[in-house]
């Protein structure tokens, strides 16, 4: 069953996960992929939440504050652990992270406000990365568990250093229904699996084998493709001047999924994603203010 939402109201989007700055060459950028993600659809007609977790420290103020700014509402809670940073660093415009361990959101508390938000979303993203750590992991675990049946629960995996094994991986499309994979990703996954063959058959291997509705696979500067049991939508990446692909895919992820709850086809919202993800790497940072 596709979940599409009354015209008369927002759709509401959660992002659950990690809240950090990136730490980029021309300075410190909010970001973390699931709440990257709730910042464009909010920007696209959602009514957006980011849950996550931030240190009672300066980089921690400064965080709620930029998304008060930029208008993303959350349920940020508070805890004893200094706020998250990644270093970023950019080579063509291509990022690497280095990931600093034992921050805020490895420590994401389960809040019945967070759930009593996540019995009424129409969709979830959550990834591998913040469940790294134990009680992140059994949060964002316990709080996917709360969605609506018909809602998108949307496994953008982020395959990040080493953060990830075959067993949380499964864990988590156990229990999402669209899987979003990076070419990169997906090389990772073809062989942690034992999987050969077209991409179409891997896709559709994943679709049966976990119950998936989705199987998203944007592949860089090359193309991207959804596909569902019944469609298939190829098209080619917009050519751009990128100045950095951050937070690219969350973008991506973020326009397809709005417009899909919207009641677009799934090509009109193929279509939007990829220009949505095409005007990202056009800016600087993972949010740029849209309409400039």
């Amino acid at each position: 069953m596709e979940r599409t939402v009354d015209m008369n109201r927002k759709p509401i989007v959660v992002g659950v996960g990690e809240l950090l700055w990136d730490m980029l060459p021309s300075g410190k950028k909010a970001g973390g992929a699931p709440v990257n993600f709730v910042y464009h659809a909010s920007c696209l007609g959602a009514e957006g939440y980011a849950i996550s977790a931030v240190g009672n420290d300066e980089l921690g103020r400064e965080i709620l504050e930029e998304l008060d700014k930029n208008h993303i509402r959350h349920m940020v809670e508070k805890v004893p652990y200094p706020t998250g940073t990644v270093q970023v660093d950019l080579k063509d415009g291509i990022p690497t992270y280095t990931i600093k361990e034992g921050v805020a959101w490895d420590h994401i508390p389960l809040t019945s406000a967070a759930i009593d938000l996540v019995e009424k979303a129409d969709a979830i993203c959550f990834g591998t990365l913040a469940q790294r750590s134990r009680q992140s992991r059994e949060t964002i675990q316990s709080i996917s568990s709360f969605a609506p049946k018909d809602a998108y629960l949307l496994l953008d995996i982020n395959l990040r250093q080493h953060y990830y094994t075959k067993e949380l991986i499964e864990e988590s499309l156990y229990l999402a229904n669209v899987l979003k994979v990076n070419d990169e990703e997906l090389v990772v996954l073809r062989e942690m699996f034992g999987l050969e063959g077209p991409e179409l058959e891997v896709a559709h291997w994943f679709m049966e084998r976990y119950g998936l509705r989705m199987f998203v696979l944007t592949a860089g500067a090359s193309h991207s493709t959804v596909y569902t049991k019944e469609e298939t939508s190829t098209m080619p990446t917009a050519k751009v001047q990128v100045v950095d692909t951050v937070g690219a895919g969350d973008s991506f992820s973020g326009a397809l999924i709005t417009s899909l709850l919207q009641g677009k086809s799934l090509a009109e919202a193929h279509r939007f994603a990829v220009d949505t993800a095409a005007f990202v790497c056009s800016r600087e940072g993972a949010w740029p203010v849209y309409g400039k």
